[in-house]
């Protein structure tokens, strides 16, 4: 089984990385994909649980904006982990979270809720990069809400009246430098309609000129008829299509490989890549 999109300590996960590895060992995963957002602090400890049965596709899940506000995240995969231009761009996203979560803390503490921004921290590991997930947590052990999902089905939704952007990087310019470094560039949920305002089909045009690789299809978060649309697009413009579970870990209902990529696809998206540089042993 492949699945290219996963999440741990690094990030929003509550696996660390080799629990994680040991975690897709025990499910039959064959192929997982280390995607933290905005980070790659997870990549070294990951390698450290491979096992000959596994193979690790290092990677990112990097947050964008489109110049309408529209909240996009792009997979890159197979980059060359030591790029400048890259880690910058990761580094410069983690650099907007904290000012936007003290945003987020202020605009929920103003109509009575009680939450702090050191309760925040104390939800997420040592050396993650601060998110969504982690405020979830802290109301969740603030027994505001019962759990992450229900935090982000309403005072951490898209749309809530909460809800804060940050500064990030167009989904053209993640794709030209994940490229750049020598990856390849996979849109991550782009019909997940749930979680708030979406891109369009014709979007992809644009994207697919910037150098876009792959569409994620099979994913939770997107319907059916949502994912053969998709096919569709992917079809039509000669795009990789994938599937993965985006596991979290605890607080979260996604399953580790509830979806997974055709391993012709998988085939297909390593040979876009700058040189082959899946971990194994």
């Amino acid at each position: 089984m492949i699945d290219l999109h996963t999440h741990t300590t690094a990030s929003d996960g509550t696996d660390s990385p080799f629990a994680l590895v040991k975690k897709a060992l025990a499910t039959g995963v064959t192929t997982l994909g280390i995607t933290d957002h905005d980070s790659t602090a997870g990549w070294a400890e990951a390698v450290t649980a491979i096992q000959p049965q596994i193979q690790l596709v290092l990677g990112a899940e990097v947050s964008c904006l489109t110049i309408d506000g529209i909240s996009v995240h792009m997979l890159g995969l197979l980059f060359d982990g030591e790029d400048e231009q890259m880690q910058q761009m990761l580094s410069d996203s983690r650099d907007t979270r904290l000012p936007r979560m003290r945003k987020m803390v202020a605009l929920l503490q103003a109509d009575g809720i009680d939450i702090a921004l050191e309760d925040v921290y104390q939800a997420a590991p040592d050396q993650a990069t601060i998110g969504r997930p982690h405020l979830a947590d802290a109301l969740v052990a603030k027994k505001i809400v019962a759990t992450r999902d229900e935090a982000f089905a309403d005072l951490l939704h898209n749309e809530s009246k909460y809800y804060v952007t940050h500064a990030a990087p167009t989904p053209a310019d993640a794709i030209a430098t994940i490229k750049s470094a020598g990856g390849v560039a996979i849109i991550a949920h782009p019909f997940a309609s749930r979680r708030g305002q979406i891109l369009t089909a014709d979007s992809f045009q644009d994207l697919v000129a910037a150098g876009l690789d792959g569409i994620e299809v099979h994913h939770r978060d997107q319907n059916a008829v949502e994912q053969q649309v998709l096919t569709e697009i992917a079809r039509e413009l000669y795009l990789v299509t994938t599937g993965a579970s985006d596991y979290h870990g605890t607080g979260k209902l996604n399953s580790m490989a509830e979806n997974t990529t055709h391993p012709a696809q998988w085939e297909a998206l390593e040979a876009r890549a700058s040189a082959r540089r899946v971990i194994k042993i």
